[in-house]
């Protein structure tokens, strides 16, 4: 499970994250839900250790992770596809697939069949350059690379953001087979509500840099959450 404690995150004088806690456990999907602007990105680099926490701590199967580098953090299972895709625009499919290898021992270094069963798209693809991939396909490559590196943790960020209709749907199929699985928490950030509710176990929602609202779907009030995600 990832378990963020009281967490204050500071950009210079200013107060971003404010006593921020947070549950993610495996085997199911947490989504983070709010507006733009209110503090859900900069708690997804404090878990990944981008920025440095004030007080709190981060926690992650048990132990805590809230001084260890994002290299560290990456070599026990902790994977992120981030918003707006961050692809290597002039490597082939394949060779943006290896940078995944990056945190493995060398005897896990490779591609597992699974990665073209969950995006069989890719398959047919991977000589040609990242760049000249269409928006979908490029978000099909990010979740690709991050599963590559075998994680135990997978953080998106925002990952139907300007994707089809079409795209969308199949990568909801895919996060909702990897919740399924069992071994992997999910932290999905998400804007759109209907997105989050079809796919979520648990859910948070942020306002002014705070944990407004947490708690099982089960415990969701769609009127008490859209609140905090209209403009």
């Amino acid at each position: 499970m990832l378990t963020v404690e009281n967490v204050d995150l500071y950009y210079g004088a200013s107060h971003i994250l404010r006593r921020v806690g947070l549950d993610a456990p495996k085997g199911g999907v947490t989504c983070l839900l709010g507006r733009n602007g209110v503090g859900k990105t900069s708690l997804l680099r404090a878990v990944l250790g981008l920025e440095p926490i004030r007080h709190g701590r981060i926690l992650w199967e048990g132990q805590d992770i809230s001084k260890l580098s994002p290299h560290e953090r990456a070599r026990r299972g902790i994977a992120y596809v981030p918003q707006g895709r961050e692809i290597f625009p002039r490597l082939s499919v394949l060779e943006n697939l290896q940078t995944g290898f990056a945190p493995l021992p060398r005897k896990d270094r490779r591609i597992g069949d699974e990665i073209f069963e969950l995006f069989p798209v890719l398959k047919s693809m991977l000589h040609r350059r990242g760049g000249d991939l269409s928006g979908g396909q490029q978000q099909q490559l990010a979740i690709a690379r991050a599963l590559v590196t075998r994680p135990r943790l997978i953080i998106l960020d925002e990952p139907t953001e300007g994707i089809q209709p079409s795209i969308i749907k199949l990568i909801e199929a895919v996060i909702r087979k990897l919740g399924d699985r069992g071994d992997m928490a999910i932290l999905l950030v998400e804007q759109y509500f209907e997105f989050a509710r079809d796919l979520a176990d648990h859910f948070a929602v942020m306002d002014r840099g705070e944990v407004v609202l947490a708690g099982p779907k089960a415990g969701m009030v769609e009127a008490d959450v859209r609140k905090f995600l209209t403009v």
